[in-house]
């Protein structure tokens, strides 16, 4: 059997890992994922509602109805999270920078959907890159910054 030693310059610090057994995530922040991770399902499922609604009752066009239905989840999901996941008070400022996180995310889903493209993975694997990616990424922006 192999044996590889890790090479002293990439080996992991064990002060660092020392530090992240004895601080995991609090129970606090740990409901507060569970109650993001749920708002985001709720808002997707508002999303594909109005884009269903708006498609097949009005006739309009997919990017229409999911333009709309972007604004309507994101609102409701920025009330969601402000109200139940962060425990905030819903403002204008705290709704531009929920926007612009979201738009970041969006940006991110773009970009790996079209690297998986580009790469030919199918679109099981590039789905489960974005899951893995883009939902950690605006719970930690939300909760350093939108929601400070």
């Amino acid at each position: 059997m192999l044996h590889v030693e890790p090479r002293a310059d990439r080996a992991p610090n064990p002060s660092t890992i020392h530090t992240i057994r004895r601080h995991p995530p609090s129970r606090h922040t740990l409901g507060r994922l569970l109650r993001f991770g749920i708002s985001g399902i709720i808002a997707t499922g508002i999303h594909v509602a109005a884009a269903t609604f708006l498609i097949y009752l009005f006739h309009a066009s997919h990017v229409s109805a999911n333009s709309i239905a972007f604004i309507v989840a994101n609102v409701g999901s920025y009330l969601l999270n402000s109200l139940w996941s962060f425990g905030c008070t819903p403002g204008r400022d705290s709704y531009l920078r929920f926007l612009l996180v979201s738009l970041l995310g969006f940006i991110l889903t773009l970009g790996i959907s079209k690297t998986a493209d580009v790469l030919g993975a199918g679109y099981w694997v590039g789905l489960a890159c974005i899951l893995s990616v883009v939902p950690p990424v605006t719970f930690v922006l939300h909760r350093s910054w939108t929601f400070r």
